[in-house]
This record gives C-alpha cells, sequence and structure tokens, in this order.
C-alpha cells in the first residue's frame, strides 16, 4: 500500500482569502495529498495584536476550504488551551499517523519567520517544508540564500508554484473597517459571513 501524503497547512486565517484558497488547492494537486489538514492557529505566540473569536475563524475556514478535495478542517489548535506552536500538531500528526509522509504548506511570509518558530529544527527533519513560490520568484531551495538559508542539509524543502497574489487578511480587515467591497478579495461565503457578524468594522 502506497504511503499517504499528508498535509498540514496552519494560519490565522482571519479571515482567509483567495490566496490562502489557492494554495492549499495547489499544495493538494502539486504534492499529491491524500489530505490537507487545514489548522486555525489558537493563541498564536508570534501575534502581538488579538485575533478574531475562535468560533468565527473556525467557521470562516469551514466556508473558505469546504469546496476543496482532499481538504479538511481541523481545529485542535483552536482547543488546545496555551499559546499555539507547530511542533505540538505535526508530533500529534505524526502519531497518528505514523506510516504517513507529512508536508508542511506555508506562504513566503511564514518562511520568513522559519527559524523563530519553536522546535524549527524538530520540525524540519519530520516534515517536507514546502513554501508557495511567487511567479517569477526564484525556487525555493535548501541552500540558497533565501528565506529557509539555514536549515539542515538533510532538511526535505520544495516549492509550490503559484500566480503572485497580493492579498492579505491584513488589507481584508482594514479594507472592511473603511466600508469597501471584499468580493474579490475572499471567497464569497466568506464576504457573506463576514457581513452577516459585523466582523472587523469599528466598535
Amino acid at each position: 500500500m502506497p504511503q499517504r501524503r499528508i498535509g498540514m497547512f496552519g494560519g490565522a486565517f482571519d479571515p482567509p482569502h483567495i490566496a490562502h484558497v489557492a494554495l492549499a488547492r495547489a499544495a493538494v494537486e502539486q504534492l499529491k495529498l491524500d489530505e490537507l489538514r487545514i489548522f486555525p492557529t489558537g493563541k498564536a505566540w508570534h501575534k502581538s495584536t488579538d485575533l478574531t473569536p475562535a468560533q468565527h475563524r473556525l467557521a470562516l475556514a469551514q466556508i473558505a476550504f469546504e469546496r476543496l478535495p482532499n481538504t479538511v478542517v481541523d481545529d485542535r489548535e483552536l482547543l488546545r488551551p496555551g499559546p499555539t506552536y507547530t511542533i505540538d500538531t505535526l508530533r500529534e500528526l505524526a502519531a497518528e499517523h505514523p506510516k504517513a509522509e507529512l508536508f508542511i504548506v506555508m506562504g513566503q511570509d511564514q518562511a520568513v519567520q522559519f527559524q523563530r518558530w519553536k522546535d524549527w529544527e524538530a520540525i524540519a527533519r519530520m516534515a517536507v517544508i514546502c513554501v508557495a513560490a511567487r511567479a517569477h520568484a526564484e525556487s525555493v531551495d535548501s541552500s540558497d540564500a533565501s528565506a529557509l538559508a539555514g536549515l539542515p542539509q538533510n532538511a526535505r524543502v520544495c516549492t509550490i508554484e503559484l500566480p503572485h497574489m497580493p492579498e492579505s487578511a491584513t488589507e481584508v480587515r482594514a479594507m472592511v473597517a473603511h466600508g469597501e467591497g471584499i468580493a474579490h478579495m475572499v471567497p464569497p461565503g466568506v464576504a457573506r459571513y463576514i457581513d452577516t457578524h459585523n466582523l472587523y468594522t469599528p466598535a
């Protein structure tokens, strides 16, 4: 029986936007994943600002990713007390799927911060590090001067090809706060949920 290929894609998803969805779809297709688990983060150790309440971010993630094949939104980080660390979730996945090959999917912004993550060396040993390569950007390689330079020589790094997509959650929140339309930035269901629940609007 072929080894199962399981991906992990974490983030605040506050809110999830079309670049998040495009990266998830590209990861499933290009990495030939049997399953991609989407993890809305709990209490993010690296975020200085408060996140939108967990129940809303979970609902937004479920709406954003529900139509993607081989994709499951996993709420375990939202339920975990204390700060959220990728290494804890990765170890749980490895214990649940001891024979699977594990992949961590991240955008360029996360890759830049990767060596600040807790136990990042262990993460690099346990999973293939897969980074979205923006259009016209050089491919990510563990030996180049990229964001992932400095990884152990035996670290497995791969590139996920993705068109240049400038969307960011920060920009989406700012647009909502200023009363601007976001239909071109987020999936339709996400836009409706934000409007229905008055998310990101000034108090």
